[in-house]
């Protein structure tokens, strides 16, 4: 059996990066593997375990087929390895923290992907960006707007299979809501590699 692929989405600031860490154990356990993305920044200015890389090496690694889904968005590209095509052969469960506007492409590659929106109340994203400190008011205000309507106009794509999980209170509390998700759709033992 092949693994599943969780496709974990949710505007900057929900909180996808403090979710996939403290998830990190007890994902393992389910023989879950966690990626790490693939961004056209520096790996100082990163607030998740991503490998930074030039603009040149990025279009290198397109260019060889190196990334299973890439996008791009905010002014920067995204790049999930390939690899990961060879963990979900093996029957692993896979992990990314992919884009809202990219789910259309994943689906078609990927069609029994697991669709998690992580959402968060206006006023929690507000705090949490302005504590970040990475964007101007002008970023924070689009990116709320953005959030805003995202949120009322549903999801990209087939909206009914989009699960959505909220990360406005207490972090422990959302974990025990993504792993009781997971196992709500079968992902609560580890695979199989018979």
């Amino acid at each position: 059996m092949p693994g599943r692929l969780i496709y974990l989405m949710g505007p900057s600031g929900a909180g996808k990066d403090s979710l996939i860490d403290a998830s990190r154990e007890p994902l393992r356990r389910l023989g879950c593997e966690v990626v790490r993305r693939v961004i056209t920044r520096s790996a100082e200015s990163m607030g998740e375990d991503a490998l930074g890389v030039s603009q040149a090496e990025f279009e290198r690694l397109c260019e060889q087929g190196g990334f299973a889904l890439h996008w791009h968005a905010n002014a920067l590209d995204y790049g999930i390895p390939v690899q990961i095509n060879q963990w979900l052969d093996s029957g692993r469960h896979v992990l990314v923290n992919g884009s809202r506007e990219h789910l259309p492409e994943a689906r078609k590659r990927y069609p029994s992907l697991l669709a998690v929106l992580l959402t968060v109340q206006s006023e929690v994203l507000r705090q949490r960006l302005t504590q970040r400190g990475r964007e101007s008011t002008d970023e924070i205000e689009a990116r709320l707007r953005r959030n805003e309507l995202f949120l009322a106009n549903g999801s990209s794509g087939n909206a009914t299979a989009v699960r959505r999980l909220d990360n406005s209170g207490e972090l422990s509390a959302t974990v025990d809501h993504f792993l009781g998700l997971l196992e709500q759709e079968g992902i609560n033992v580890k695979p199989d590699r018979t």
